[in-house]
């Protein structure tokens, strides 16, 4: 099993900044991927980022050079860094996790870009 526990979420003005925490324990070994996924009221939830082992970064077309992913191997946690935020970037964001082909995920985090 891998616990993922999400910090960071808040509301904040179209154009701010917020960075996304994921904190991740238990059978870490052998995760393959790391990520984050949103959820907006009546849709899907999509992916965000994403970063494999071997440090392959991934992001949806909308957040490309404003949301920045990385992940801290010593602290076992992965950041998202959301700059130049956009009320359509409104969601509940989840931090995710593939081990073994098998998905895991956080409790998830609100996000609210508005003035």
């Amino acid at each position: 099993q891998v616990q993922l526990v999400e910090s960071g979420g808040g509301l904040v003005q179209p154009g701010g900044s917020l960075t996304l925490s994921c904190a991740y324990s238990g059978s870490i070994f052998k995760i393959y991927a790391m990520g984050w996924y949103r959820q907006a009221p009546g849709k899907q939830r999509d992916l965000v980022a994403a970063i494999t082992n071997g440090g392959s970064t991934n992001y949806a077309d909308s957040v490309k050079g404003r949301f920045t992913l990385s992940r801290d191997n010593a602290k076992n946690t992965v950041y998202l860094q959301m700059n130049s935020l956009k009320p359509e970037d409104t969601a509940v964001y989840y931090c995710n996790a593939v081990r073994s082909l098998n998905p895991y995920w956080g409790q998830g985090t609100q996000v609210t870009v508005s003035s």
